[in-house]
């Protein structure tokens, strides 16, 4: 057999655009495995010279999925650069608003993207592996159910930052936007369903995935697994957190590896590049850039729902707390989570149980009478010059470093996005997948393919989020093709 290449263009449910491109050696196994991303968005260049104050709304466009959480990191970048703190109230908004966000977005993961390869099966065929084969499997109600959880977290963004989509009401020293009581009582009744859906989608995961001894030894196996440090936010008490906190890295065995506050993160991350994509890839600066390798030595770290509950102590509310025990007591043994799990498919497990910590998270906050309170902004008098802002994305850390001049213009912009922070950690995992799936004798079928895209499925990338170049040249390259598929020409730059 002489050796050849597959290619998986385009990758499939995933926010953004992607290739695979796998080489065989010539006994017909993996030779080597290639994750690229061929778009480029330029935020941190065209952010420069814009008033910060503009770039809570301006971050937004980054992605239409996760837009509150560029508007939110951002926001508290504008904070700390003008050195302002926001009243209570505006900061209890804006965490309502993110959690009601976080239990959309995880739904749309669990149920549209990453559901389809466990409640369909990951070799049913292509036609049936979407949100209607799903509907298909689970019937119309549930399919329904999920479309009103849907809108009910845009609902709650929607109230509390104006629109839907994009939220415009953040500000630096807080909020533009009161809640009434009105809306008070709508959001306490969102929360009330949120916490139903929960429920339902505990007993859906239960009911398909840990049923199936088939699945759970999936989940399991090897070729889905990837020893890496973990990283995520923490509140005072060491729980898992969205809005605020600070960062603690744990290495491979669960030990503590760092902790720091949002402002030191050059402290402790790094950031390279590779000629064939253009991600950047993020790693922890103190063990350094070992390439793309597993273990206490290398530098690659995951910033996943996974990666957020391996770094906390727990969940701040009782049914995600059962959950989050589960979880561990499952995949470890012991229901404390002081083992790290590293299996790459438990991150969908992870996600059900941050979407129950998120429903919960929303109706305990949504009965604080505090959100009704005409204090939630403090006027800037001044301008630091600089500012970090941390929040979690659904997929991962988010990290907005602006540095301004004396009249608050951006002079210079860094985004560390949370696709990005797991951009290494994404290209071994497919690898692994591919070299456990493909080898001698084995013929590479059409459910081969997609079972090492869901070693990429379960990070939930957004790579619209995540392209963002450092400064220099830009590597291109054009192919031209004829009506047949033909390459006429290729040009390339840099």
């Amino acid at each position: 057999m002489t050796a050849r290449s597959i290619v998986i263009d385009p990758i499939t449910r995933l926010e953004g655009h992607g290739k695979i491109h796998l080489f065989l050696d010539e006994a017909g196994g993996l030779a080597n495995a290639y994750f690229q991303v061929p778009e480029l968005r330029g935020f941190e260049v065209f952010c420069r010279n814009r008033p910060v104050e503009e770039m809570p709304r301006i971050t937004t466009r980054i992605c239409g999925v996760c837009p509150e959480a560029h508007h939110l990191a951002s926001v508290k970048a504008a904070d700390a650069v003008y050195g302002v703190t926001p009243p209570r109230a505006a900061l209890k908004l804006r965490e309502l608003m993110y959690n009601g966000f976080f239990a959309g977005d995880h739904t749309t993961h669990f149920f549209a993207l990453g559901g389809p390869d466990f409640v369909v099966g990951p070799d049913a065929p292509k036609a049936e592996r979407n949100i209607l084969g799903v509907v298909a499997k689970v019937g119309l109600g549930l399919g329904a159910e999920v479309i009103r959880q849907r809108a009910r977290g845009q609902r709650v963004v929607q109230i509390i930052g104006g629109k839907a989509l994009h939220p415009v009401t953040a500000l630096p020293g807080g909020m533009s936007k009161r809640v009434t009581k009105e809306e008070q009582q709508e959001l306490v009744q969102i929360g009330r369903e949120m916490v139903e859906f929960a429920k339902t989608t505990i007993k859906v995961f239960e009911d398909i995935v840990l049923a199936n001894p088939a699945y759970v030894d999936l989940i399991t196996s090897e070729m889905y697994s990837l020893r890496t440090y973990s990283i995520g936010l923490v509140d005072q008490q060491g729980r898992v957190t969205f809005y605020d906190g600070r960062i603690r890295i744990v290495d491979p065995d669960g030990r503590e590896f760092g902790s720091y506050a949002p402002a030191e993160y050059l402290d402790h991350l790094a950031e390279t590049v590779l000629p064939y994509t253009y991600l950047k890839y993020p790693y922890l600066k103190r063990v350094g850039w070992k390439g793309m390798v597993e273990g206490a030595d290398s530098g690659v770290y995951r910033a996943t729902p996974m990666s957020r509950l391996n770094v906390s102590s727990g969940m701040a509310t009782p049914l995600a707390q059962e959950q989050y025990q589960r979880l561990y007591a499952t995949l470890t043994g012991d229901g404390s989570g002081s083992t790290p799990v590293h299996a790459t498919l438990a991150i969908h497990w992870a996600r059900v149980v941050e979407l129950v910590f998120a429903c919960e998270a929303v109706l305990e906050q949504a009965q604080d009478e505090e959100i009704r309170s005409d204090r939630i902004h403090t006027p800037p008098t001044a301008v630091v010059g600089e500012g970090v802002g941390v929040v979690e994305a659904p997929r991962g850390l988010l990290t907005h470093h602006y540095k301004t001049d004396d009249k608050g213009f951006i002079r210079e912009a860094n985004l560390i996005v949370g696709t990005t922070n797991n951009n290494a950690a994404i290209s071994m995992s497919i690898k692994k997948a591919a070299a456990g799936l493909i080898g001698a004798g084995r013929e590479v079928q059409d459910a081969t393919l997609n079972m090492i895209e869901m070693a990429f499925r379960a990070y939930d990338p957004c790579f619209g989020c995540a392209t963002h170049s450092l400064p220099g040249q830009m590597p291109l390259e054009v192919t031209v093709r004829g009506p047949k598929g033909e390459i006429i020409d290729r040009l390339r730059q840099n």
